[in-house]
């Protein structure tokens, strides 16, 4: 895995609600869709969905279409609570007809149909699809737009015509680092189908875990894994299960490094001496496998092929990143290999390595999917580049022939709010001035969610709601850019995903629940106020700040794992203030709700004291929620400042803001998030400027 994001500008779209003409995507209407469909047409009246509701096919049929609107009959009843007959009829006159036109592929490829035709009038709806894969597309929309209304559950009357603007819309957890169970995988495969993704990529073995049950060589499942791996029965579960809801499922094996786990049942792949056990810690290590032993060859071949076997997918991933090569200088033999055949560095040894791997893929009938680095001279151009440098590495892949997907941006993990994972588009930067068909080459983008830091208690959360957000940049047109539509169409769909059996919302309470341990409801809500404003520290900087080196047996109870990753009550706070600012200060009204909210945070640590003396776990954000307190007091003695229309001294102005950076700063591996906003305010009231000249 790789690690080096960068950050593009958004462009903006207003959503607006206009009736009777076809929109373009910059028009779309006022609705809670998401990902936003291609094309929009909004009809008047609606559809009202009642107990008499009832969904019936024409055209093609297969038992993977039964399921899914039997999958979508469960869903839209969970929604409304009607009591809705849960299986497909056989009436013409049914609410919902779907029409699908022909078969999908047997085993799903890239770049299959997915456009879908949904109408929808007050007497009742037609879903047309050219493929089972439409056709579930089409129906995931359906449910986003049954809502309650002023007489009962209702859709409003609307023609959508959609398609994805990529081919590729994926996923990728990471099971090795920590092992996410199988109910955990599932239930995200639920919240990948309802925004349209179509992608899990699955990586499967690290240093920390081999997890995959390998009947040719048990060693590696039985020996690298502490236990905690997938049977090859429960893998084929996974594939259907995800294949029902339309979605690829693509395997990663890392190597040549980051992989450790490996070499504790099969040391002679190894490039170093072992013995080896599997890596505890998180980061880049020294272990690789030796690409000048033909035994490596001969294990992964037969390991291929067992694998190929099991996922039936037509891409296969060798990862391939980040080998820092220290094994092999170490290693006499393998130097003298290098220089007997001319291989001039580690660079074009990992080269001659992939080289060797790529062909035993394309010999067990898969195509090669591989990070940055495996793009060396001589690779067959049918292999698949997942770009984590970004767009120019992306754009360079597509100029020499190679088709490429973009993850640079997407790294969930990292902590960035939703609004910077959608500025990035895999169209832009370099990949802006690529060539008609070189674009073509550009198949679309994967998130990522790398797991040093969440276990299956928190894993939903570090991916959803914000996982929403990439998915319509992948699906959506290019011009559907706004982040306040988006916010608010993001939170209305992390309600949805909640229906889904995910827990990125339900997991919250508990998680603090244990870290209060008994508590009384004001003491609670102290502590929740402060964590609600508070997000953990960004990039890679969690492992630097730590009290102690992180490891896989670290236990992930703090207040640092339970908080979400972006703070919405922060950012609202922060929308607030600059609401405030933006009309000069004239708002009296918007000035007393962020008094009562500041006002609130400077009376909140004494409130949490006393939970803080019997919790260790709240013990450790003290000082943060005393940040807090001052922050809140800044924040009113500002806006006090501003009322009185007199702009504030220079002592003050510096006495506040040192206030500001000291609440700035981490603490417990936690940022403040409404700091940025207090500062604004303080600013403000010593500018004399916008806020002053507008008194009366």
């Amino acid at each position: 895995m790789a690690h080096k994001p960068r950050l593009q500008g958004p462009g903006i779209l207003v959503l607006c609600f206009l009736l009777g003409p076809t929109l373009t995507a910059a028009q779309q209407p006022a609705l809670s869709l998401l990902p936003v469909p291609a094309q929009v047409q909004a009809e008047s009246g609606s559809l009202r969905v009642d107990s008499s509701f009832s969904v019936a096919f024409t055209g093609y049929a297969e038992p993977r279409l039964d399921r899914a609107a039997d999958r979508f009959l469960r869903q839209l009843a969970q929604q409304t609570a009607l009591p809705l007959s849960l299986k497909p009829t056989k009436n013409a006159k049914a609410t919902l007809i779907i029409q699908t036109e022909h078969a999908s592929k047997e085993i799903q490829e890239v770049g299959e149909d997915e456009s879908y035709v949904l109408e929808l009038s007050a007497t009742g709806a037609k879903l047309t699809a050219a493929t089972p894969l439409g056709s579930m597309h089409g129906l995931q929309t359906f449910l986003q737009l049954v809502n309650a209304s002023a007489d009962g559950f209702a859709a409003p009357a609307v023609t959508i015509h959609d398609k994805p603007r990529f081919p590729w819309r994926g996923l990728m957890i990471d099971s090795a680092r920590h092992f996410i169970p199988l109910d955990v995988i599932k239930r995200n495969l639920n919240g990948m189908e309802s925004v349209k993704m179509n992608v899990f990529h699955w990586h499967l073995s690290e240093n920390q875990g081999f997890r995959v049950e390998s009947r040719k060589f048990p060693k590696l499942h039985e020996l690298g894994s502490d236990g905690l791996y997938y049977t090859q029965d429960e893998i084929r579960e996974v594939i259907a299960y995800a294949r029902d809801r339309g979605i690829r499922v693509v395997p990663e094996f890392d190597m040549p490094g980051h992989s450790t786990a490996w070499f504790v049942g099969h040391p002679e792949l190894a490039s170093g001496k072992g013995p080896y056990e599997i890596e505890r810690r998180w980061g880049i290590f020294d272990p690789a496998m030796d690409p000048t032993n033909e035994k490596v060859y001969k294990l992964l071949d037969d390991l291929i092929g067992e694998m190929a076997k099991i996922f039936p997918d037509h891409f296969f991933h060798i990862g391939g990143d980040e080998v820092n090569g220290k094994e092999w200088d170490a290693n006499p033999k393998i130097q003298a290999y290098m220089k007997a055949h001319d291989i001039k560095n580690n660079d074009a040894l990992q080269a001659y390595f992939s080289g060797r791997v790529q062909k035993l893929v394309v010999k067990h009938g898969k195509i090669v999917v591989g990070w940055d680095e495996v793009l060396v001279p001589g690779v067959p151009k049918d292999i698949v580049i997942q770009s984590w440098r970004g767009q120019a590495s992306l754009a360079l892949a597509a100029k020499q022939g190679f088709r490429g997907i973009l993850s640079n941006g997407y790294y969930l993990d990292l902590g960035w709010p939703a609004a910077r994972h959608y500025a990035i588009d895999p169209m832009s930067g370099d990949a802006a001035n690529l060539a008609p068909e070189e674009k073509q080459r550009i198949l679309g983008g994967e998130s990522c969610m790398w797991t040093e830091y969440v276990n299956p208690e928190n894993v939903d959360s570090r991916i959803w709601p914000r996982n929403a957000a990439i998915a319509e940049r992948l699906w959506s047109p290019q011009e559907v850019r706004d982040p306040a539509s988006m916010y608010a169409r993001l939170d209305f769909i992390s309600a949805r995903l909640d229906w889904l059996g995910l827990t990125h919302k339900t997991y919250y309470r508990k998680m603090l629940e244990r870290i209060a341990g008994p508590s009384s409801p004001e003491e609670f809500a102290a502590l929740r106020t402060l964590t609600d404003l508070v997000e953990p520290v960004k990039e890679y900087t969690r492992q630097q700040t730590a009290p102690a080196e992180p490891t896989s047996a670290t236990p992930m109870n703090r207040v640092v794992d339970a908080v979400l990753l972006e703070s919405d009550a922060g950012r609202h706070f922060g929308e607030l203030v600059d609401q405030y600012l933006a009309g000069s200060c004239r708002d009296l009204a918007l000035a007393d709700r962020l008094r009562t909210q500041l006002a609130l945070w400077r009376d909140n640590d004494a409130r949490l004291q006393p939970l803080a003396h019997r919790s260790f776990l709240v013990k450790e954000v003290a000082a943060r929620s005393q940040d807090l307190s001052a922050l809140g007091a800044a924040g009113l003695a500002a806006l006090e400042a501003i009322a009185k229309g007199q702009p504030a001294s220079d002592s003050w102005k510096s006495q506040q803001l040192a206030v500001i950076e000291q609440a700035k700063k981490p603490r417990a591996q936690l940022l403040l998030i409404p700091a940025p906003a207090v500062q604004k305010l303080v600013e403000a009231a010593a500018a004399g400027g916008a806020c002053f000249a507008a008194k009366p």
